[in-house]
This record gives C-alpha cells, structure tokens and sequence, in this order.
C-alpha cells in the first residue's frame, strides 16, 4: 500500500478506500496477506492481469513510436506464465545478445488466444501449450518439462503417499499459471479436484514455493526449477495420484511464408543446446540483470 501511495502520488489511506471499493464492486476479496507477501484470489489475479495489460499497452506504444525512426528491429513473443517465468529469461536473454539491433519484447497470455495474437500480428511467436492445429499458424514442439508436487520438509504429510481426500483438502500455493485454461497445472488441478477455496494464488511460482519451503501448504512446480532444493533438502516430493505430469512447450508462428526474418531466426535457435541449457539452468535470470532492450510483462 505504501509503495503504491508513493508511486501514484496518494495517501495510504486513498489507495485502502478504493482497494476496498474494488472488493465490493466484484465482490472478492481480490486478495490476502501471507508472510511471503500478498496471495491472490483466482479472481483478483485475473484483475491484476488486466490492469498491467493496460499499463503495459501505453508504455509499450510510447516506445514503439520513439524508437520507430531509429531501425530497430521488435521481436514481439507471447509466452504462458509457466514458460516466461521458468524458461523464457535464459532463453530471451541469449537470443537478443546475438543481435544489436533487435529488440525482444515478452509479454504473457491465455494460450488460447495465442491464434488471435498471431492472426493480427499483435505478437510474431507465441511459446506455450500446444493448442489444435491451425492451417495458417506452424507448431514447433521443442522442450518437454515436469510438474511435481513438492512441500517443505516440515510439512506433515511430507515423506508420506497422499490419498486422493489429503490432496484436495490440501491448501495449494500456487503460481498464476493455476488460473489459466490451459497447460499442465490447470489440467492437474481439474484432475486432482482441488476446491478453489484450497488454492492460494501468489504474484509468482517463486514466491509460491518460498511459501511452501516454510512448510506452509503444497505446491505445483516445474521439475528442473525445483532440483537444487530438491538436493538441498529444502523442498520434498510428494507422491500421490495426480500428483506428476509432463507437459511440453511449443512454439506457434505463422506459417513459413508469412514468418518475420526474426520469428524464423528464432524458431531455428530455440531447438539448439545452448537453447535449452539456457532455459533448464535453474529458475531462470533475475530481471535485474536483463539488457534494456528487453521487456519482460508478466501478468498481461
């Protein structure tokens, strides 16, 4: 609240008012406070990802006219939030060093509107779930992952098989991946029958396991983002129906003859080793240590 006050030049107390009249206009509660920070609600996630869509389009159109004399080439790729929090920054941040001219512009949506976003041109690859074949659109299959179930070692029912009872009245940290049609999590959570009252929505998969490591509550992760604290003891597998599936990103394009020069550069890269070392070296890069010319959105 304090830091939002200061940004937009408020008081605490005029920001709390109209939080509060945004819970009563959706009625939802939008979110709670954990010791890791704020958790969302499904609902408040879907607004805050609306908002900074917005926030991001204006930014992003003062950009794009200021640097539209300079010839600069934009490379606008759409990504799942799964893949842009996991794979994407290792990916993205090799990618763009090879060419000083070329801007990557990461932004994250449904992958079921990844068809939309590439018919209008809005965006030049879209890297997710693999949606129904599409005659005008090309699929690029390129790196199969896991998502586990994992708890800290304090946990209760860590170390033991979870029946299909334990795992719904579970309360699930998880990360905004869970709210979204498609992938792997949604899949699991609809397979598994969690209620959504057990599922707390947090700003990150991060900050959902930094949660889970406390020993409060489960999580859903991605099996190479979680092997150091795995190893480290920080973390422990829970095992149960349900409770592991393997998914498979896929890069989706125009077809060949439509592609952009860059689109195709990077459909030829993202299959090498050096692409899939940078997008399984861990969590990924902090944002921090991105160049300028890289912009990443993660709740659009």
């Amino acid at each position: 609240m304090k830091a939002a006050a200061g940004e937009l030049e408020v008081s605490e107390a005029a920001v709390s008012m109209h939080v509060g009249q945004l819970r009563k206009e959706f009625d939802d509660l939008l979110f709670t406070r954990t010791s890791s920070g704020l958790a969302f609600t499904p609902g408040g996630l879907r607004l805050a990802s609306r908002a900074v869509e917005i926030l991001g389009l204006q930014d992003r159109t003062v950009r794009e006219v200021s640097q539209a004399g300079d010839g600069r080439r934009v490379l606008r790729v759409a990504t799942s939030n799964l893949f842009a929090e996991h794979a994407a920054p290792g990916l993205i941040e090799l990618f763009a060093s090879r060419a000083k001219d070329l801007e990557v512009e990461l932004s994250v949506h449904s992958a079921a509107d990844f068809p939309a976003l590439l018919a209008t041109r809005t965006v030049d690859v879209a890297i997710g779930p693999a949606g129904k074949p599409v005659d005008s659109l090309s699929q690029l299959p390129f790196l199969l992952y896991e998502v586990q179930a994992v708890a800290g070692p304090a946990h209760p029912l860590a170390g033991h098989t979870l029946t299909s009872d334990q795992i719904r009245r579970q309360s699930w940290n998880l990360g905004p991946s869970a709210v979204e049609a498609d992938g792997v999590v949604p899949a699991m959570l609809r397979n598994l029958g969690v209620p959504e009252p057990q599922q707390r929505i947090f700003q990150s998969h991060a900050a959902a396991l930094e949660e889970t490591t406390r020993g409060n509550g489960a999580a859903l992760a991605v099996g190479f983002s979680v092997a150091g604290d795995l190893s480290a003891g920080r973390l422990m597998t829970l095992d149960g129906p349900g409770l592991r599936a393997q998914g498979r990103w896929t890069a989706t394009t125009l077809a060949r003859e439509h592609q952009t020069p860059a689109a195709a550069e990077l459909l030829r890269f993202i299959t090498t080793p050096r692409a899939t070392q940078a997008m399984v070296r861990g969590a990924g890069v902090h944002l921090g240590r991105f160049k300028p010319a890289v912009h990443v959105t993660l709740w659009s």
